[in-house]
């Protein structure tokens, strides 16, 4: 999907290892209403990686990497909706 918009370049690389320097370094990138945009993205996967890593956690839910992505796909949807 990063491809299809040219942004390939934000994904996070094999050297970095920390999630907070790979946010700063993408969002040095953006601008304004863009990094506003690209931060609300980062906070939402983040946010959908914990709840997911939580319910495999504490209630036994098998790790589901296809239904975590076909959520993350529907989920910004819902934040726009909200005004997000």
């Amino acid at each position: 999907m990063l491809r299809q918009i040219g942004l390939q370049s934000l994904a996070p690389q094999p050297e970095e290892q920390a999630f907070d320097s790979w946010w700063e370094r993408i969002a040095e990138v953006a601008s304004g209403l863009h990094q506003q945009g690209l931060n609300s993205l980062v906070i939402l996967g983040a946010w959908l990686l914990w709840k997911h890593r939580k319910r495999c956690v504490f209630y036994g839910v098998a790790p589901n990497m296809m239904g975590l992505l076909i959520l993350a796909g529907e989920e910004p949807r819902l934040w726009t909706l909200a005004g997000a």
